[in-house]
């Protein structure tokens, strides 16, 4: 691809927007930690919430969907389709909490929680753990997706992209902390949504062109349909797939659901993910009782109503918005590209060890026009900008405040931890950049941290609401998660590994039981910090009936209830859910053609999108009384 003046002029102008108004922000960052890596508590729940969404698109996020429905058609998207369930369940349930507990980052939530040497050795551990190590991957992750975009786009050299972006990312997150993040990824966002909507489009025009039938995008909608209508994936662990006529044995392209009688494709993409996945498996941004940087801008809202419509007005974008226009890129990329070849004879230049089926989606930005070219290059930049910018701050953050502040350097003062951070973060981007030159996909890398966190997610619910819970509880998990996953990757590069699915419920089945056990016969919680807790931050539940009891006796009060009105909060989980899979599948079925339906699903969209509503204005009154009262 050539850029033209045009072009360049628009790449440049979507980066002043981005990034320029984030420069002011770097005296108020250098301020104290508190300001550079939580914004002084004072963010507002629509800035917080954009965040959130821009962070989760990144850009290796459109190469990741273009491969799953490539592999698997359309319901491979049930393997992040179903964290719906997670992440309302943080919006309800987590989010009040997080912002009640006034830790400036969910790893100083150990020692808030538990007691003793365990406390702190999982807080520091933990802190390199996933600041330096699960960091990095998911940094490298997003980096490896850069290097393939700008090799096929462009001939670009991969040390090359991982230079360029470093130099910005860096920069940028050093001198602005958090707050400059935030408004880079407020304004990241609609600029990406902007050129993937517009590779949505031009791909649609492209399979008009090249199927003969017309001109326009909605000529090849209503050609796009009618020819992947008809046709299957074959699926075979470990093969490439193949693309077939509807015969019954294989998943049909178009189809939300999975084809049942596919037992271990439904395992796999769909039973797994919906029974299992979205409560037991660690993964970043959708971690089940909130976590990372989604509890970053929790904790970094102004109250609790902002924390909880942040989280909910992510959930909304990230699930809704955004799928479609990569869903249809990638369904366009079967009829242009069918094979890995058609790829590599399109982009001779392209270094053949990138190729993959994630290298469909930037292979379809070739049919993008003068203008929206520059738009698109803008858009990759922002989305790779947006994901960096947050895990250097993120990670820095840990690294700094939960582990060199913590345990190296307790009295210095703020302006030295500030530039800690800054140091962090040159250094995070650094491993990150050599991790990213050992990765082949993205699919490869989110199997490893599905596999690294299965089995933990568990644990992260039940923390808030069951005493029993403790410090040796997380390490036990932490080891015998990382173990089985070990065990499984040896396993796999002997052959000898069962499918994906199977070792992910091996490994939640035996990392619940280890901590389980541990629960009931580990060293527990002392009595004083759990009672200090309750009365810090509430929670309800049986869970913590006897803590409650104890704490009304020190009070010399009766025992009452956190007043979180749990059954209201389970009815907005409910609703929220059905909301947002009822809306995302509607568009999918409105695009298709198939009107009763899309029609059918909008109905229960409104009905469950009004049951939200109610809900939510309910606990935003209350969450209104709470700050007004300072509680």
């Amino acid at each position: 691809m050539k850029l033209v003046p045009l072009d360049w002029a628009i790449v440049l102008a979507s980066l002043l927007v981005c990034f320029i108004p984030a420069l002011r922000f770097g005296k108020r960052a250098s301020k104290s930690t508190t300001e550079f890596f939580a914004s002084g508590r004072s963010v507002p729940w629509w800035l917080a919430g954009l965040s959130m969404v821009a962070t989760t698109f990144s850009s290796d996020t459109p190469n990741w969907v273009t491969q799953q429905v490539r592999q698997y058609g359309v319901a491979g998207n049930w393997q992040w389709w179903a964290f719906v369930l997670t992440g309302i369940s943080t919006v309800f349930f987590f989010a009040r909490l997080w912002r009640r507990s006034g830790v400036m980052t969910d790893l100083e939530f150990y020692e808030l929680r538990y007691s003793g040497r365990a406390a702190s050795i999982v807080r520091g551990f933990r802190a390199i753990y996933l600041g330096l190590f699960f960091n990095c991957f998911i940094m490298g992750m997003v980096t490896l997706a850069a290097c393939k975009i700008a090799n096929i786009l462009f001939g670009i050299p991969p040390w090359q992209t991982i230079v360029i972006c470093g130099v910005l990312n860096v920069a940028f997150a050093a001198h602005s902390g958090l707050w400059g993040v935030l408004v880079i990824d407020m304004v990241q966002f609609f600029i990406k949504m902007t050129a993937v909507i517009a590779a949505a489009y031009f791909s649609l025009v492209e399979v008009a062109r090249h199927t003969g039938v017309g001109e326009g995008a909605l000529a090849g909608l209503h050609k796009l349909v009618s020819v992947l209508g008809t046709q299957q994936v074959n699926y075979q662990p470990g093969a490439q797939p193949v693309f077939s006529s509807i015969d019954g044995h294989g998943q049909p392209l178009l189809d939300i659901l999975p084809n049942f009688a596919l037992s271990e494709l439904t395992l796999m993409i769909f039973l797994v993910p919906l029974a299992v996945g979205w409560w037991a498996n660690w993964y970043p941004g959708s971690e089940p009782g909130g976590g990372s940087y989604i509890a970053q801008r929790m904790l970094a809202s102004k109250s609790e109503k902002d924390a909880l419509g942040g989280t909910l007005f992510f959930n909304l974008a990230h699930y809704v918005l955004r799928p479609w226009p990569w869903i249809i890129t990638a369904l366009c990329s079967i009829i242009i590209f069918p094979e890995l070849k058609d790829i590599q004879a399109a982009f001779p230049a392209a270094d053949p060890r990138l190729i993959g089926h994630d290298s469909a989606f930037p292979a379809m930005l070739k049919f993008l026009p003068v203008g929206f070219v520059g738009l698109m290059v803008g858009g990759l930049i922002a989305a790779n900008s947006s994901t960096i910018l947050t895990h250097l701050n993120w990670g820095s953050s840990y690294l700094v405040h939960d582990f060199y502040r913590r345990f190296v350097a307790p009295h210095a003062d703020e302006i030295h931890y500030v530039n800690a951070g800054r140091g962090c973060t040159g250094a995070l981007y650094v491993g990150a950049a050599f991790l990213s030159l050992a990765l082949e996909s993205a699919q490869d890398a989110f199997e490893v941290l599905i596999s690294i966190g299965a089995g933990t997610g568990l644990l992260y619910l039940l923390r808030w609401f069951w005493w029993r819970i403790s410090a040796w509880c997380e390490v036990v998990a932490m080891v015998s998660s990382f173990t089985v996953s070990v065990v499984f990757f040896i396993l796999k590069k002997t052959g000898h590994a069962p499918p994906f699915a199977h070792t992910v419920l091996y490994s939640v089945g035996f990392t619940t039981l280890c901590w389980l056990i541990t629960a009931y016969v580990g060293t527990p919680t002392s009595r004083e910090r759990l009672i200090a807790f309750y009365r810090k931050v509430r929670p309800s539940g049986p869970g913590w009936a006897r803590i409650r009891a104890e704490a009304a006796r020190e009070d010399g009060a009766e025992a009452v209830a956190s007043g979180d009105r749990m059954g209201l909060a389970t009815l907005g989980w409910i609703s929220g859910c059905l909301t947002i899979w009822s809306s995302l599948f509607a568009i999918g079925n409105f695009l298709y053609g198939r009107l009763q339906s899309a029609w059918i699903l909008t109905g229960i969209f409104v009905v469950s999108g009004g049951v939200l509503l109610f809900v939510c204005n309910r606990l935003w009154d209350q969450g209104t009384a709470r700050d007004d009262q300072g509680v």
